[in-house]
């Protein structure tokens, strides 16, 4: 099921405020998880033509 554009952007804030929390306080695995969790999200963004 494809998510409606508002449900992406706010997907889209929430992992890029994770990442950014991470990258201060995290090691390496989890801000490399968050960061391809943030990429899955906006080739889905760009996919669905938003």
């Amino acid at each position: 099921m494809m998510m409606s554009k508002e449900e992406l952007i706010h997907d889209i804030e929430e992992a890029r405020e994770r990442l950014n929390k991470s990258i201060e306080h995290d090691d390496e695995d989890i801000i490399y998880h968050r960061s391809v969790e943030l990429d899955k999200l906006i080739e889905q963004y760009i996919a669905a033509g938003y």
